[in-house]
């Protein structure tokens, strides 16, 4: 009886000390909050303009059109024939090392470091000669943006259009966990092999004001654990050892008290 008592004793304190390491305390409200500095009915007016700007391999879509179609066949790349059900594949633009592509009939040229309204406004110019009133249609075909850390869903997302917030990128990723520092969050920008690292705050209304609020392809975000999360995991990882130790220390005692009591 008394073999039974200590057993069961030392078994209680083990279980009540795995429950403890499980539970852990809350987040804040200054933790978890978005735009808390912002007042009732309170207007701000975004002056941060965006504008996509095309980078070293970047996967870009040209299409030249004009009130002559025949006219317009040359200064587009096509890989194979629209006949026999087969439908005629466009084909991209890769930019190279030195920003350039190699464009129908006009030949090299640069498109690195411009946005798409300036792509868009050389090759009307360059094409004058050619086309009458060219309709020129361009698309970012890679524009992807990356979210890691403490989010529910962390991946890359492939962006429609032209522009992204950091906020929609997040909204992509289900949110940041509640696990997750709103006010430092880290973004991660590439262009032509220089990288830059900016931090941005979620819970103030001046996020919008960010250079990097509006994002751009293959940026990647980064959202650190807070310490609860840090500590949440810590704990885990003893959980698993304590609940272990707990379940041998059970078997064995079951074993003992067996072989003394009998059955």
């Amino acid at each position: 009886m008394i073999l039974r008592k200590y057993i069961l004793h030392y078994s209680s304190l083990l279980l009540l000390s795995c429950l403890l390491l499980l539970s852990s305390c809350g987040a804040s409200r200054e933790e978890v909050v978005y735009f808390q500095d912002t007042g009732n009915f309170e207007t701000i007016v975004d002056n941060n303009k965006s504008v996509t700007k095309f980078k070293t391999d970047d996967l870009v879509s040209i299409h030249i059109s004009s009130l002559d179609p025949e006219a317009s066949v040359p200064f587009n790349l096509i890989r194979g024939q629209s006949e026999g059900g087969i439908v005629a594949e466009q084909v991209d633009y890769l930019i190279d090392q030195d920003g350039m592509i190699d464009f129908p009939v006009i030949g090299k040229i640069k498109i690195g470091g411009l946005s798409p309204d300036e792509v868009r406004t050389m090759l009307r110019d360059q094409l004058s000669d050619y086309l009458k009133d060219p309709i020129i249609n361009i698309r970012l075909r890679n524009f992807t943006v990356t979210c890691l850390g403490a989010v529910n869903n962390p991946g890359t997302y492939q962006v429609d259009g032209e522009r992204i917030t950091i906020l929609e990128a997040l909204g992509l990723a289900g949110d940041l966990s509640i696990r997750g520092v709103r006010n430092n969050v880290l973004v991660i920008r590439d262009f032509d092999g220089t990288k830059v690292y900016t931090r941005i705050d979620l819970t103030s209304k001046n996020v919008s004001k960010s250079p990097v609020f509006y994002l751009t392809q293959n940026d990647v975000v980064y959202v650190e654990p807070n310490k609860s999360g840090i500590k949440e995991t810590v704990l885990d990882q003893r959980a698993v050892i304590y609940v272990t130790l707990f379940s041998l220390l059970v078997t064995s005692a079951v074993l003992v008290i067996t072989r003394y009591t009998g059955p």
